[in-house]
């Protein structure tokens, strides 16, 4: 086919005639063969009038255009005559294939014929082989699904609740939209939220049971551990009283000391708080019944059926509510019988918690333990300041307190604070021991009143163990023969016995209650028992029911062996408190019951004292102007030294050395200001030389009982009894003295004459009278000279009496 030939733009050419006309046509032409808008041409022709001249040349144009309108329509004629020769010719071809097509065909159809009908059959086949395969996965599903059915149903009646519920969502996820009944997927649809509902509320029923068996449980639980608490505080102090006794065998230089390995028995909780970390079997001790399987299932099927939010704030609830009601405080029961089970319910109660907080998966926070744990404390302080402010016996106190420290061992093992609880056993501190002290007084005042100032007599071993070593009053490591009569009577050991108690109970009070350094305190209180009760109690019987010599002398004695026992009170105190003996030692105070022992000491010296009284009025017969001095001395100082000697005979058996050195003392020393104040009294008018002589004999002997005082005592103590008398021996010295004159010298009164008052001085000394001094004497005696000696007294008296 021949290509049109392509249009070409015709360009404007000058000619002759109108150049405007011409342009006009020209620019015309160029705007038509180029395909340009001809509105301008038609709005020139009209706006010039002349609307004919573009219609001429638009017919000017088109007559010019003909001629290749002519030729264009015959070249495309001369393509039509060939396409329409090329089709003719594809006609016959078209023809020649269209009888191959029909040869082909039928002979496709003969072959054909028997593979279609073949085919039609294994079309059918396929479809019943189809429906078989539908209809025995049909029956397999149904099997399956019958087959977990009866597996959930037996599960079920087995109470295995977890694998019941993973076949229900075994059924659920997997066969209940395949199951190809509908009534079977109606059944599974209306059944499986009825089993997991029925599920859901067996488990809570079994988690209900659990809640109250686990209160018993936990009471029981709370009573164990406490107990073990408490036997390992025993074994603790058994383990320090051991040490106590190598400390003291040490400090007596004792080297036989026996060694021993210590077996230390593992009976703590063991299973309590240990076994089972898995926590899903069984929670604790089987032996106490601690099972924590239903609460663990209970938790584990309620995580499967996606309700574990729920059940963790509905568990909480529950303790919580269990809690609560642990905390109330019957008023029909004394707390005292009741403080144990209040306080052991409350231990079970965290020690429980305490392992599900460990072992129960997110069960419990420890941040609700916590809470759970500071809300007990506070009510648990509450409860004992109420109940310690109503109490009014100390050994109540020191129960509770006991109790109350144990628990708060056994908390502190599980990582609980209890210094809230500690605080306020420390607050109620002073009021234990002020009923301790009470306590102490009754006892001690019936101890006493119980008395009847005898020697104790102890017949066996044991009661001197028990009477004696137990508080070492002993002043002999040497175990006396039997029976043995005791220096002391009954109170002794009686009132160590209350102290010893005291002193035990406070170290218990003060013992395990958060303060480590508390000897500072037993001492404090024990100071105030010794001084204000026991010291108070021994003034008021001294005082009261003293009324014989035997009676003073035995309390005198009791005196000297509370001083020895109230070293071993500081030291017992002390080594209760863990503190060393050689800080207490260093320590040493003075003795604590000094008004009692003062007072007995004096009562004794003072009965004494109006004993000697008795036979020093014989002083009466003593003749003041006798011709001859008597050579064994006057009776009254016979007498005396008599009943002196008595006296220290059966002193000697109960009173100590020193105690009976001051006794003795003191009665000298009266003896000597009786004797002075014989001299200085109204009834002796006058008196000579041979008397005072016989007074110097008197001396002597009182002298001589001191000195042979020395094997009792010692020396220097005899020196002392004889230094008593010593007022009577310089006045006795200063009037048989050449030269009396001496006393004003100062030297030699300081020397020898310190004792003496100088008005005293004067009085008896113008008593003495010289034997020329008979009255009518001066008649018989002119030209008699003076006596130098009765010069010097007499210038001694002028002396005197002018510095007077």
């Amino acid at each position: 086919m021949q290509t049109s030939k392509t249009r070409r733009k015709v360009a404007p050419t000058a000619a002759d005639g109108d150049s405007g006309d011409k342009l006009d046509q020209l620019l015309l032409s160029a705007a038509i063969c180029n395909g340009e808008d001809l509105g301008p041409f038609v709005r020139k022709a009209f706006s010039s009038g002349k609307p004919e001249t573009l219609l001429h040349h638009l017919r000017h144009f088109s007559k010019s255009k003909e001629s290749e309108i002519e030729d264009v329509c015959k070249a495309h004629y001369q393509d039509f005559i060939t396409a329409v020769d090329d089709l003719r010719s594809l006609l016959s071809d078209v023809d020649s294939l269209k009888s191959a097509l029909h040869a082909s065909n039928s002979q496709l159809q003969s072959v054909a014929g028997p593979l279609l009908s073949s085919l039609d059959s294994f079309v059918e086949a396929r479809e019943v082989s189809r429906n078989v395969t539908l209809a025995l996965d049909s029956i397999t599903t149904c099997v399956q699904l019958t087959e977990l059915c009866t597996r959930s149903n037996l599960h079920l009646s087995q109470n295995n609740f977890y694998m019941a519920l993973k076949c229900v969502d075994s059924i659920e996820r997997d066969f209940l939209y395949k199951t190809p009944s509908s009534t079977l997927r109606t059944m599974l649809e209306k059944h499986i939220p009825a089993i997991r509902s029925h599920i859901e509320r067996r488990v809570n029923k079994e988690f209900g049971d659990w809640l109250v068996e686990i209160r018993i449980v936990s009471r029981n639980l709370g009573q164990l551990a406490i107990g073990q608490a408490s036997a390992a505080r025993q074994r603790e102090e058994e383990l320090r009283m051991k040490q106590r006794q190598a400390e003291e065998q040490s400090r007596l230089s004792l080297r036989d000391c026996v060694y021993a390995l210590e077996e230390e028995d593992d009976d703590g909780l063991g299973g309590i708080g240990d076994d089972n970390k898995d926590g899903y079997s069984n929670g604790g001790n089987g032996m106490l019944g601690f099972d924590l399987t239903p609460l663990y299932r209970a938790y584990h099927i309620h995580q499967t059926l996606g309700l574990e939010d729920r059940f963790k704030q509905y568990y909480f609830e529950n303790r919580k509510l269990q809690l609560t009601s642990d905390f109330q405080v019957s008023s029909m029961t004394p707390f005292l019988e009741s403080h144990q089970t209040f306080f052991a319910q409350i231990a079970g109660f965290f020690i429980v918690e305490d392992r599900i907080l460990r072992t129960g998966g997110q069960l419990i926070t420890k941040m609700e333990v916590e809470n759970l744990w500071d809300t007990a404390v506070s009510k648990m302080c509450s409860v004992l300041e109420d109940q310690f402010s109503r109490m009014q016996t100390a050994n109540h106190l020191l129960l509770i307190k006991d109790y109350v420290s144990l628990l708060g061992v056994t908390a502190r093992g599980y990582g609980y604070p209890v210094d809230a609880l500690l605080d306020v056993l420390s607050k109620h501190r002073d009021k234990y021991h002020e009923l301790l002290l009470s306590d102490c007084r009754k006892q001690i005042a019936e101890a006493l009143s119980a008395d009847k100032f005898e020697q104790m007599l102890m017949k066996k071993e044991y009661e001197y163990s028990m009477n004696v070593l137990s508080f070492h009053i002993q002043t002999s490591d040497i175990v006396p023969a039997f029976p043995y009569v005791a220096p002391f009577s009954s109170t002794v050991p009686d009132c160590c016995r209350i102290v010893r108690s005291f002193i035990e109970d406070s170290v218990s009070y003060m013992s395990y209650g958060g303060q480590l350094d508390f000897y500072d305190v037993v001492k404090k209180y024990l100071d105030r028992l010794l001084t204000e009760v026991l010291d108070g109690g021994l003034l008021k019987i001294i005082n009261t029911s003293i009324h014989g010599v035997s009676h003073a002398m035995q309390v005198a004695a009791n005196m000297a062996v509370l001083e020895r026992a109230c070293d071993f009170f500081f030291r017992h105190a002390a080594q209760l408190s863990g503190v060393p003996l050689r800080m207490v030692e260093r320590s040493r105070r003075q003795f604590p019951l000094n008004k009692a022992r003062d007072a007995a000491e004096e009562m004794l010296s003072g009965l004494l004292k109006q004993k000697v009284d008795g036979f020093m009025t014989l002083i009466e017969n003593v003749n003041w102007m006798a011709d001859d001095p008597p050579q064994n001395g006057n009776e009254y100082a016979n007498e005396v030294i008599i009943y002196l000697e008595t006296l220290v005979s059966t002193a000697q058996q109960i009173l100590p050395v020193q105690v009976l050195k001051r006794v003795l003392q003191d009665v000298l020393s009266h003896i000597s200001e009786m004797i002075v104040g014989a001299l200085l009294g109204e009834p002796v008018k006058r008196f000579n030389i041979n008397a005072i002589m016989g007074i110097d004999v008197d001396v002597r002997l009182l002298e001589s009982f001191a000195e042979n005082q020395a094997p009792l005592l010692s020396e220097a103590d005899a020196n002392q009894l004889k230094a008593a008398l010593i007022e009577a021996r310089q006045l006795s010295n200063l009037l048989l003295s050449n030269h009396p004159e001496n006393f004003l010298n100062p030297v030699i009164r300081e020397r020898s004459y310190n004792a003496l008052d100088y008005r005293k001085v004067v009085i008896i000394s113008e008593k003495l009278k010289d034997q020329s001094d008979r009255l009518f004497g001066t008649f018989g005696t002119r030209g008699y000279k003076a006596n130098p000696k009765k010069k010097s007294l007499d210038a001694l008296i002028k002396r005197l009496k002018d510095v007077n």
